[in-house]
C-alpha cells in the first residue's frame, strides 16, 4: 500500500488512464447540499490567492501492479466514487459552456484530460455502475438539453453545476480545481487486503449502510469479471427485492437483520448488521458464499411480497398481507420469513398458511387494543418458529402463543373487553383506529366501504367534543358530565359519517333525524343501533358497546387450542416470571445472547458479572453495590462468589431474593427488557 499526497486534477487529468467504479459500490448519491459545498469551496479557492491548496480527502483504489504503455491502466475505485463522479460532472460542465464560449482551446483540454481518454473517445475516463452509466453519457452527448427520462443524481447536479458555472467565474473555477489536494492510497491486487483498508476507512466515518458493507464483503475480494457475474446473478435481484416499490425505499439492511434474526435466533444491533453478517459468513471461496447468496434471494423474494404486498398473486393471501402491512408488525418478519419459505416448499398449505397470518393479525393487534408493551414483540417472534410442529402447523402454533403469559401474553376476551370500553381510541395512531372501524363496518358486509384514504367519509363522535347545551337538558347534569369526562373518545361513542359537516355537536335527536344526512338515512352498520334509539345516554352507549365489543370478537377471535393441563413452561420476561424456588432454568437470554446455566445460583453469578463487566461505575454511582452486596472484601459477606478477578457478591440467598437483587439491577441499568427465562418443564 501507498500513500501520497496530490493534486487532483493532475491525478484525473493521467494519460490512457480508467477510473473503474466496481459493481459494489453503492449508488451515486450526493445531493444538491453536497455539491453546493464543494462548489463553493472550490469558488473559495480560486477566488482567493492566500490559498495554497484545498484539501477534499482521499481516493483509494487497486491497481494490478504494473502499467503498461500500449494498453488503458484501469484502478478500481474502493472509495472516493462522489467525489471523483462530481468534478467529472464540473468538468462536462465547463466542457459545455466552453463550446458555448467557442474557446476550441479550453474544449479541447477538457475533453481529452478530464472526460475520456485521447485515442478512445468511445472510453470515458470514469466508468461508473450500470445505472449511472447511461446518465452520464447523456450529459456529455450533445443532446443533453433533451429529457433522461428517469431520475438521476447525475442529470440533477450536472444540472446544478451547468447553472452554477458561467462565463462571469469560469477562471475562478479553474484556479479553484487546480488547488485541490487529496491523499491517494493505492492498493496492488492480490498483495494488499482491500477489505480491511476499506473497513477501516468506513469505522472513521464513511457513511455507508450495513447493506453496503455486506456487499462490498462480498464482492471486493473477487477478480472484476467474478464480481459482475455474481452482481447480476444474485446480488441485483437481493437490492430489487428488498425494496419499497412504493416510496423506492432501499430495504436491504432491514431485510438481512431480519434474515439473520431468523437464522442466529439473535437481534443484531442496526449499526452491526455487518459484523453480525461477517461473523456468521466467513468467505474463503466461491464455494462457501454462493449457497448463503442463493438463500438470501430466495428469502428476499418472500421479503418483498411482505413489503410490497401488490406482488402476491393469490388475492386470498394478499388480503392477510395486506392487514399485516397496514398494522406495520415488522417485528414478525423474521418468523414469517420462514413460514413464506415453508408455504412455497409445500410443508403447509394455502389454508393453514393463511391461519397462520391471520394468527399472526389477532396476536398483534389484540395486545395493542389492550395495551400490552410492544419491548417484547420483537423476541417473541425471533424465537417463535422453533414451537412449530411442522406436522400440526397451526395448532402448534397457536398452543404457543396461548400458552404465553405476562408481557408476552395472548390478551384473552375479558382484557379485550375491558380495554374496549375504557380505552381512547379516537387519540390512538389515524393508522390503528381506521384499520378497527373499517373491520367493524366492513364485517360479513357484501357492499364494501373503505375508510382509508376516503376523505368523503369521517370519524364522528356521537356525543360531540363541543356539546350544545342542549345535550345538558336531554342528559341532566351528571350523564352528560360522564359522557365528556369518562366516554367520550371511547369506541361506542365513535361512528362513521359522511355527513360530519352537518351533523356537528347537534342534540342526537337531530342527528338521527337530519333529513338524507342523518343516522336513519345511513347505509352503514355503524349507525345502524343508532337510527333506532330515540336517546344517546350511557344506558344506550353501554347497549351499543356490547354490539360492537361482541363484533370485535368474531373478527379477531382468541385461537380455539386445548391446552393440556401440564404446566409447560414458555420464554418469559423475568419481571413475570413465577418464583423461581425449587425451580431450574432451561436457559435464559440476555442482551439477545443464550445462557445456559439451569441452577439459579450460577445463572445469578453470571447476569452480575455481565453486567459489572458492561458498566462497573454504576453499581457505585447509585447504591446497587451496596444493595446486591458488592465489595472487594470477600471476609464482608456471609458467602462471597467472585464476579470478577478482583470482585465479590453475596450468593446466600434465596432463589426468590437472588431474582429480586437481579431486577433491582436491570431497572438500574434500564434492561427490564433485555432478560428472558425458561424454566425447565
Amino acid at each position: 500500500m501507498d500513500a501520497n499526497d496530490l493534486n487532483l486534477m493532475s491525478f484525473l487529468g493521467q494519460r490512457k488512464v480508467e477510473f473503474i467504479i466496481p459493481v459494489y459500490q453503492r449508488n451515486y448519491d450526493w445531493e444538491r447540499e453536497h455539491c453546493k459545498q464543494l462548489f463553493e469551496d472550490i469558488v473559495l479557492c480560486g477566488s482567493d490567492d492566500k490559498i495554497k491548496a484545498h484539501f477534499i480527502g482521499s481516493i483509494v483504489y487497486i491497481h494490478n501492479g504494473t502499467y503498461s504503455m500500449a494498453k488503458t491502466n484501469e484502478l478500481t475505485i474502493i472509495d472516493g466514487q462522489q467525489r471523483l463522479t462530481t468534478l467529472t460532472l464540473i468538468w462536462i460542465a465547463i466542457y459545455k459552456l466552453a463550446q458555448k464560449l467557442e474557446r476550441a482551446d479550453l474544449v479541447d483540454e477538457v475533453y481529452e484530460s478530464y472526460i475520456v481518454n485521447k485515442r478512445d473517445a468511445e472510453k470515458l475516463k470514469l466508468r461508473p455502475t450500470e445505472n449511472n452509466d447511461g446518465a452520464l453519457r447523456h450529459v456529455i452527448s450533445p443532446t443533453s438539453d433533451e429529457e433522461f427520462g428517469e431520475f438521476s443524481r447525475v442529470i440533477d447536479n450536472f444540472d446544478y453545476f451547468s447553472s452554477e458555472i458561467t462565463e462571469e467565474n469560469l477562471e475562478v473555477v479553474l484556479q479553484g480545481l487546480d488547488k485541490l489536494m487529496f491523499v491517494e492510497i493505492s492498493l496492488e491486487r492480490g498483495k494488499d487486503d482491500p477489505q480491511r483498508i476499506f473497513e477501516s476507512l468506513n469505522s472513521t466515518g464513511l457513511d455507508l449502510s450495513q447493506a453496503d458493507l455486506i456487499r462490498n464483503y462480498i464482492l471486493m475480494g473477487l477478480e472484476p469479471d467474478k464480481q459482475k457475474e455474481i452482481y447480476a446473478k444474485y446480488w441485483k435481484s437481493i437490492e430489487s427485492f428488498a425494496k419499497n416499490e412504493s416510496t423506492k425505499e432501499n430495504y436491504v439492511s432491514d431485510f438481512i437483520r431480519d434474515f439473520l434474526t431468523l437464522k442466529n435466533k439473535t437481534i443484531p444491533n442496526k449499526n452491526k448488521v455487518y459484523k453480525e453478517f461477517k461473523a456468521a459468513y466467513k468467505f474463503n471461496d466461491e464455494e462457501k458464499f454462493v449457497p448463503v447468496l442463493k438463500e438470501l434471494k430466495e428469502y428476499a423474494n418472500y421479503y418483498n411480497h411482505l413489503i410490497n404486498t401488490k406482488n402476491e398473486s393469490d388475492r386470498d393471501i394478499r388480503k392477510y398481507l395486506d392487514n399485516i402491512n397496514k398494522l406495520e408488525i415488522k417485528v414478525a418478519y423474521p418468523f414469517l420469513l420462514q413460514v413464506y419459505a415453508d408455504y412455497r416448499g409445500a410443508v403447509l398449505d394455502k389454508a393453514e398458511f393463511i391461519n397462520v397470518l391471520f394468527l399472526v393479525e389477532i396476536f398483534s393487534w389484540r395486545r395493542f387494543i389492550a395495551g400490552v408493551a410492544t419491548s417484547a414483540l420483537n423476541k417473541i417472534f425471533m424465537r417463535l418458529y422453533d414451537d412449530i410442529d411442522t406436522r400440526d402447523y397451526y395448532n402448534s402454533l397457536a398452543k404457543s402463543l396461548a400458552r404465553k403469559t405476562g408481557s408476552q401474553r395472548l390478551p384473552k376476551d375479558a382484557e379485550i373487553l375491558t380495554a374496549l370500553h375504557e380505552r381512547d381510541i379516537y387519540n390512538i395512531h389515524n393508522r390503528n383506529r381506521t384499520f378497527l372501524l373499517e373491520n367493524l363496518e366492513n364485517f360479513e358486509n357484501r357492499e364494501y366501504v373503505k375508510i382509508e384514504g376516503n376523505s368523503a367519509i369521517t370519524i364522528e363522535h356521537i356525543f360531540p367534543q363541543t356539546p350544545s347545551e342542549g345535550w345538558r337538558k336531554d342528559l341532566g347534569d351528571v350523564e352528560y358530565r360522564d359522557m365528556g369526562d369518562v366516554y367520550l373518545h371511547t369506541l361506542a361513542n365513535l361512528t362513521l359519517s359522511g355527513n360530519n359537516g352537518n351533523l356537528g355537536n347537534k342534540i342526537f335527536t337531530e342527528k338521527r333525524d337530519l333529513p338524507e344526512k342523518g343516522y336513519k338515512h345511513s347505509r352503514l352498520f355503524l349507525n345502524r343501533y343508532l337510527s333506532g334509539i330515540n336517546k344517546w345516554g350511557i344506558k344506550e352507549l353501554e347497549e351499543r358497546f356490547q354490539v360492537l365489543s361482541q363484533r370485535f370478537l368474531k373478527i379477531w377471535p382468541y385461537p380455539d387450542v386445548q391446552l393440556d393441563n401440564k404446566i409447560t413452561y414458555e420464554e418469559i420476561n423475568i419481571f413475570d416470571a413465577e418464583d423461581p424456588t425449587n425451580k431450574k432454568l432451561a436457559y435464559a437470554v440476555f442482551l439477545n445472547k443464550k445462557i445456559h446455566k439451569r441452577r439459579i445460583s450460577y445463572f445469578y453469578v453470571h447476569i452480575f458479572s455481565e453486567l459489572f463487566s458492561l458498566d462497573p461505575k454504576r453499581f457505585f454511582a447509585t447504591n446497587l453495590a451496596e444493595r446486591v452486596g458488592i465489595t472487594k472484601r470477600e471476609e464482608e459477606l456471609n458467602r462471597g462468589v467472585p464476579i470478577n478477578e478482583n470482585y465479590y457478591i453475596e450468593a446466600n440467598l434465596s432463589s426468590f431474593e437472588k431474582f429480586s437483587r437481579i431486577k433491582d439491577a436491570l431497572t438500574v441499568f434500564e434492561f427490564t427488557d433485555d432478560l428472558y427465562i425458561k424454566y425447565e418443564n
